[in-house]
């Protein structure tokens, strides 16, 4: 099994990279974000690597990270998410900006990626909402308000601040955790004016 490849970039395609390792070429399958920022041909590079072993055909994917790994692994025990979609997925996110997403419970967010309909977005929401902190700088304490926020276990007034912060357009993982910077600083019993004034101030910073 390959899980590291390191050599020259020989070439592109539309959706893979071919990586010279001592005079073998490596087909490795990447996400869009990760053929971006991988170097020029006749350039080092190192990879990451995913191996998927079928029948008819072994398949490589490519990742700048560890992490990035991870969650291409991790999206796959979700029914409906195979590698394309996971890879439409990382192509559309970074690992944090994915995190936040999931972990916030931000399905408009997660079903951007092409192939992610609302429904398999709610699903990758709702499967993976625990695990996402492990994977991605995600504050607890906002994982903890947006798993509230979901489950309507909320104080009334925090979950109006969070309602009226998306309904001036701000996505709902921004507003979460702005509304959780607010309430940490105004302390129990804060009124939802303050809380949106003070979430405003934190989004403007």
């Amino acid at each position: 099994m390959i899980g590291k490849l390191k050599g020259i970039v020989d070439s592109y395609g539309e959706d893979h990279v071919i990586l010279d390792v001592q005079g073998v070429g490596y087909v490795v399958q990447c996400s869009s974000r990760t053929l971006q920022r991988l170097p020029k041909p006749g350039e080092p590079s190192a990879l990451s690597i995913e191996t998927h072993v079928r029948e008819d055909a072994i398949r490589l994917y490519g990742f700048l990270s560890d992490t990035e790994r991870d969650w291409f692994r991790l999206m796959q025990v979700v029914q409906g998410v195979g590698a394309k979609v996971a890879l439409a997925i990382l192509s559309t996110f970074e690992p944090g900006a994915l995190a936040t997403a999931i972990a916030t419970g931000d399905k408009a967010a997660v079903s951007r990626a092409p192939g992610v309909g609302p429904k398999l977005a709610q699903r990758l929401c709702a499967e993976l909402k625990d695990k996402a902190p492990a994977f991605g700088h995600v504050d607890p304490g906002v994982a903890q308000l947006a798993s509230a926020l979901q489950d309507k276990k909320l104080p009334q007034p925090v979950a109006d601040a969070v309602s009226a912060l998306a309904n001036l357009g701000y996505p709902q993982a921004q507003a979460v955790a702005a509304i959780a910077a607010a309430a940490r600083e105004a302390g129990e019993g804060a009124g939802t004016a303050q809380l949106i004034k003070l979430g405003l101030r934190e989004l403007a910073k």
